[in-house]
């Protein structure tokens, strides 16, 4: 499910991190994988933290911290360990592929996937503790999971189209109750409300942004957010 120069840069951030103890520079990313710009590494290494690869420690200079490496039999092709906006994991609702770490599941298919609550649609009024039943379930590739309690929700609505969420997704979501900014959460909102948006944090505000320029953002003080989990991948039912 990665893309070859996700692939490229995620063992490239491996192999630096054991010979040296520290993450590589940008620039020296970017040489390695042969782009022109440093804007391309900030999208990939966006893309692998999104998808749970990877995570930065925003507070600290050239932090990178590799979560997990992928399966080398069914991810993008394998280069060289020494180099040569929110991109979802979208995957089709029967598709089961690779293998990784998790809890909180239970097993299915010879461990290719595991099965999680799908709590229902996403929406007003309905925190995510009034909607577990677990009656319904579906099932995930382990991959896309990592460590962690999981569960998936149904997208209603189109505030996040331009992050490529669409009306009737399901979102595979990593129960937590931090984030870092940028990162798309589910967040209950007055203990009433749980609405799926990207978080910016502004000093005590928190801002809960729609990826759809037809809604606007929403501001409210710290105290009245909680944060219920994390997006970590979609899947779409063509």
């Amino acid at each position: 499910m990665l893309t070859r120069k996700q692939h490229q840069l995620l063992l490239y951030i491996d192999d630096h991190l054991r010979r040296t103890g520290y993450s590589p520079s940008f620039d020296e990313m970017k040489d390695a994988l042969e782009l022109r710009s440093k804007s391309g590494i900030h999208r990939l290494i966006s893309a692998l933290e999104e998808r749970g690869f990877l995570r930065r420690h925003h507070h600290r200079a050239r932090a990178l911290e590799v979560l997990r490496l992928p399966h080398m039999g069914t991810e993008a092709p394998a280069a060289s360990s020494a180099g040569a906006g929110f991109v979802p994991a979208v995957i089709s609702q029967h598709q089961t592929e690779l293998e990784g770490a998790f809890s909180e599941a239970s097993v299915a298919n010879d461990r290719q996937t595991v099965t999680i609550p799908l709590y229902g649609r996403i929406a007003a009024g309905l925190p995510i503790e009034a909607m577990q039943d677990d009656s319904d379930r579906i099932e995930v590739p382990i991959s896309l999971l990592g460590t962690g309690e999981h569960y998936a929700l149904t997208v209603a609505g189109d505030s996040m189209i331009e992050a490529g969420i669409l009306d009737g997704d399901i979102a595979i979501i990593r129960r937590r109750e931090t984030a870092e900014n940028g990162q798309i959460i589910v967040a209950l909102i007055d203990g009433q409300e749980v609405t799926l948006k990207k978080l910016r944090r502004r000093g005590s505000m928190i801002a809960l942004e729609a990826a759809n320029r037809e809604y606007e953002t929403r501001i409210f003080p710290a105290e009245r957010v909680h944060i219920q989990g994390r997006l970590v991948a979609l899947f779409r039912q063509y």
